[in-house]
């Protein structure tokens, strides 16, 4: 397997969960799209809002994570038409990749990050498993990713060095997210590993790293390259619920060490369906 595989089970068994809570949810509503999380799998919201004050209860209208499970099941791999850009998770990755890097996306933001899987920090136990991957590749982040997925009827993409580094980034950031509200239970484990299967012992083994490592926001923004912050930011929302004080603390501190403005963040927020963090 890699860390890119594993990255895309762990993204699905976060959305497959988040979608049974928020049909519970709304079912307790009454079957209504609803205000609070109960919506959490509704349609696009329009957009952020700006304003400076983190919560972790009002919801934004609508929201984006219904649309991108048809990526994160098998439909997000084909490009838009005209475009070139994938759908669902992967497509969300490159499009907050802007246009900062050589062919714009992720693609020039990954130089090197490999060679920090060797370096200790939060991808010390990644080197293996990285450095077993070819050097690099023709294809964008986000399409790697989206070949993971086991719907996905297209053939799986080998990913780059830098590219299996930048996935063990991101599983690092949702792992570390999940635990920021202080409990960390077999609920929310299961809910985060509960597609893995099996997996090989070395990235079994950098997840379980990940789950026994300190919650360090510090640490995690002096490994994220510069201008991936917004993409290792949104794979930290897409591990936890949003539901709590601690949680949106957690995110509002690792937005500022990423130099986000609230706007930004709010429309990271409202792409992904989840809770605005700034009113």
């Amino acid at each position: 397997m890699s860390l890119m595989k594993t990255l895309a089970k762990v993204a699905v068994g976060v959305a497959v969960a988040k979608g049974a809570q928020s049909m519970m949810k709304r079912s307790a509503q009454g079957g209504g799209s609803g205000g609070g999380l109960g919506g959490l799998l509704g349609g696009l919201a329009g957009g952020a809002a700006g304003g400076s004050r983190p919560h972790g209860g009002a919801h934004s209208p609508g929201g984006g994570l219904e649309d991108m499970l048809g990526g994160l099941l098998g439909g997000g791999a084909s490009s838009k038409a005209g475009g070139g850009m994938p759908g669902g998770l992967g497509g969300l990755l490159e499009q907050l990749g802007g246009s900062g890097g050589a062919g714009g996306g992720l693609g020039g933001l990954l130089g090197g990050l490999a060679g920090a899987a060797g370096a200790g920090g939060l991808l010390g136990g990644a080197s293996r498993t990285v450095q077993k991957r070819p050097e690099r590749n023709d294809r964008d982040f986000g399409a790697v990713l989206n070949s993971q997925f086991d719907a996905n009827p297209e053939p799986e993409i080998e990913p780059s060095q830098d590219q299996e580094a930048a996935a063990g980034l991101m599983l690092a950031a949702m792992i570390q997210a999940a635990k920021s509200d202080g409990t960390f239970d077999e609920a929310e484990k299961d809910k985060l590993l509960g597609q893995l299967g099996d997996v090989d012992a070395e990235e079994a083994a950098f997840v379980q790293a990940q789950l026994q490592a300190p919650v360090d926001v510090d640490g995690l923004v002096r490994q994220t390259p510069q201008g991936m912050g917004p993409q290792i930011y949104a794979m930290s929302v897409l591990g936890i619920d949003l539901d709590s004080q601690q949680e949106a603390q957690y995110l509002h501190k690792l937005a500022q060490g990423f130099g986000m403005k609230p706007a930004e963040v709010n429309d990271i927020h409202a792409q992904m369906g989840v809770p605005s963090l700034y009113t």
